[in-house]
């Protein structure tokens, strides 16, 4: 992955991003609002758009859920608030990941990264089915199906549930979790993890069961 779309009004932090994501030899493009992004991604082709939420003319929820019905690309989402409600309304979206202003470029390149790492290996994974009474992980086409209809996931909910599953019985630490997850030395506010076991738990509907939360530990993938 080497093609990087920045979507940001403010011109001081899409010139911050592009500075550390040159040097990281990525090939940056730059747009200023919503509209400006969904038009290069209908005429460019990108690797990741980094999109922040507060735009003029278009906001950048409603710009990922048009930029997902063009291209399938890796989202990762820059807001000012941290609030779980934008957190999550991100993550329904299908973004890949979600980094509160004001952030450290370094870690912002960490998160890139291990997107790019993710997609890279993503066909390299365990090329089966796992299934759990009514729940089913089909590991090759990356498709989740709760009482044979397929439930949608995001990337991230989807890799939290494999990695859970793969893992059944075994308790699981938050940080054991988020290491192989997030596939960075985690920073920020925890509570991502569990946002995303919460959305996780409700796509999975009667199957919830199955993830017992350890309270001070983490969370357990029990069957």
């Amino acid at each position: 992955m080497n093609k990087i779309l920045v979507v940001d009004d403010e011109e001081k932090i899409r010139a911050l991003i592009r500075k550390y994501a040159e040097f990281e030899e990525y090939t940056v493009t730059e747009a200023a609002d919503g509209m400006e992004a969904i038009e290069k991604v209908k005429t460019g082709d990108f690797d990741m758009i980094i999109l922040d939420i507060m735009m003029p003319e278009l906001d950048g929820f409603s710009a990922c859920k048009e930029i997902k019905k063009i291209k399938d690309i890796p989202v990762l989402m820059l807001s000012a608030r941290g609030e779980e409600y934008d957190k999550i309304h991100g993550f329904e979206l299908g973004i890949d990941d979600y980094v509160v202003k004001p952030f450290s470029p370094k870690e912002l390149m960490m998160r890139v990264n291990a997107i790019s790492r993710r997609r890279h290996t993503a066909a390299s994974g365990v090329h089966n089915q796992l299934k759990y009474e009514g729940l089913t992980i089909d590991c090759d086409s990356r498709i989740v199906y709760v009482d044979s209809e397929r439930t949608e996931l995001s990337p991230k909910s989807y890799e939290l549930l494999l990695y859970l599953a793969k893992n059944h019985n075994i308790a699981l630490t938050r940080e054991q979790i988020i290491n192989t997850v997030w596939g960075y030395d985690f920073y920020g506010d925890d509570r991502t993890l569990d946002t995303h076991i919460k959305l996780l738990r409700n796509s999975i509907g009667p199957y919830r069961k199955f993830i017992v939360t350890l309270r001070g530990v983490g969370y357990r993938f029990e069957t």
